[in-house]
């Protein structure tokens, strides 16, 4: 990393560091209760909450956001500029901005459309709004996310301060072992490209009475969307790629938690992926056909029939996992496909790189993959995995020797004795055979690709 680099991002963190530290120190604002950036209390006076565009535009609050907007770095928007410009920008802009914003004229640009491929086909539509509208997002995120977060469901664990993904999986996993073995797997069809924004506005009016945000908010809806340099309306939809969208998401989708509790349902849900869990199978039916008219009726969105089931839990997949018939945590099928293709990518033999560049890119991978999917209890499966890798990079390093003569000096170079080096130096098998040769097999053990900084994905302390 260059000392430039390192150097931009140690002022990154230390302006959110300072920014944090200057919200938490920010004194209560007269007549405004606990200040701009405390969650507001169920007893919250109504002129706290006419005035929430206060609270947002306070200086405190805008630069904690514009610290976390240049934290998460990302694509500019249709103006381009750059995260690292904003507080340039703000420096000279800042007091207009908040002239508009507390006066109710600001008017957001439109989003830049990007698409992304899913891994099961079709097309994810991402929105990425211009660098200063999301820090404008980001600093009504900060005033209502706390505010509306604590009246959230219990059950819902998508884009929330201390919830995660795995809480979620081990939650399904609870009723599994209570018994509640079918599921109702709902899929929402394109739900952030199908929210309806009267519908979602209608909701968040009941929590916002400061009409100059409400005015923002549908503003921010309605910003249309750039394509070949056209700006088209986007009639519906929360665009994905603003700060603003999952909890806006949560919002409407509160309504239906408050439905299935309502309901005496045992259900787990992640953004729009939510799971039902059931006694039988003729129950998750009755179930899904009701909650299918409910959401049509009161959100006004669909429910995809051809991807939503209700099946057994260990045949159908929730975020990337799915479970054994013990009731154990597995990896799901397409996860394992997805995983698989990616490392074959990275070990491609034509690729012409280094081993040491190959395990070093392997590494950012696997450290990741491996902070979510080691939560699985299938220690064979992770183990099984290790296995494959370090064959794939055997296969890989005798490729890149490329002649008998290269390959006989490094397996003396790795200890090999003489007899047993050029016996396989000469073999005539192709490379995936090859790979799993004693000679390789003690050359390139597993201690030496670890000393490359090849990481384990079952790691020691979970083997059994």
């Amino acid at each position: 990393m260059s000392g430039k680099r390192q150097k931009t991002q140690l002022q990154q963190q230390l302006l959110l560091a300072f920014a944090e530290e200057r919200r938490s120190e920010s004194p209560p604002a007269s007549g405004e209760g606990t200040g701009p950036i405390v969650a507001a209390s169920h007893t919250e006076s109504p002129t706290s909450r006419d005035r929430l565009m206060e609270s947002i535009c306070d200086p405190v609050n805008l630069e904690t956001a514009m610290a976390r907007v240049i934290a998460n770095g990302g694509a500019p928007g249709v103006d381009g500029m750059r995260v690292t410009e904003l507080e340039n920008y703000f420096e000279r802009h800042r007091d207009r901005l908040i002239g508009e914003l507390l006066s109710g004229t600001y008017r957001p640009q439109p989003v830049k459309r990007v698409e992304i491929p899913k891994p099961d086909g079709g097309v994810r539509k991402l929105g990425i709004p211009t660098a200063v509208d999301r820090v404008i997002q980001q600093a009504i995120l900060l005033v209502l996310s706390p505010q509306w977060d604590e009246t959230f469901s219990e059950n819902s664990f998508g884009f929330r301060p201390g919830r995660s993904a795995h809480e979620a999986v081990a939650q399904a996993q609870k009723y599994l072992e209570e018994g509640h073995t079918w599921v109702v797997d709902m899929d929402l069809e394109k739900f952030f490209d199908r929210v309806n924004h009267d519908v979602l506005m209608s909701r968040v009016a009941r929590r916002v009475k400061d009409k100059r945000l409400l005015k923002l908010i549908r503003a921010f809806l309605n910003s249309g969307v750039m394509i070949d340099g056209l700006t088209a309306a986007i009639p519906e939809g929360t665009p994905q790629g603003g700060p603003l969208s999952p909890l806006l998401s949560n919002l409407l989708l509160d309504e239906l938690d408050r439905e299935l509790a309502s309901r005496g349902l045992r259900f787990a849900r992640y953004a729009d992926d939510c799971n039902i869990y059931v006694r039988s199978q003729r129950a998750g039916e009755r179930v899904l056909q009701s909650v299918t008219r409910w959401l049509a009726k009161q959100l006004r969105l669909v429910v995809n029939q051809s991807k939503s089931a209700v099946d057994r839990p260990w045949k159908r997949k929730f975020l990337g996992f799915t479970f054994t018939t013990q009731r154990k945590r597995s990896i799901a099928s397409a996860s394992k496909t997805k995983f698989k293709k990616r490392i074959r990518e990275l070990t491609k033999r034509n690729r012409g790189s280094s081993l040491q560049r190959v395990v070093s890119e392997l590494r950012s991978y696997l450290l990741g993959w491996r902070g979510y999917f080691g939560f699985c209890q299938t220690p064979s499966v992770l183990r099984d995995f290790d296995s494959w890798i370090h064959r794939r990079l055997r296969c890989y390093a005798w490729k890149q020797w490329k002649t008998g003569k290269r390959r006989f000096a490094e397996l003396r170079r790795l200890g090999i004795g003489k007899d047993l080096a050029a016996q396989t130096a000469g073999s005539s098998k192709r490379y995936w055979h090859t790979s799993r040769s004693p000679a390789l097999n003690m050359s390139l053990t597993r201690a030496y690709l670890l000393e490359l900084g090849l990481p384990l994905l079952l790691q020691p302390e979970t083997q059994v």
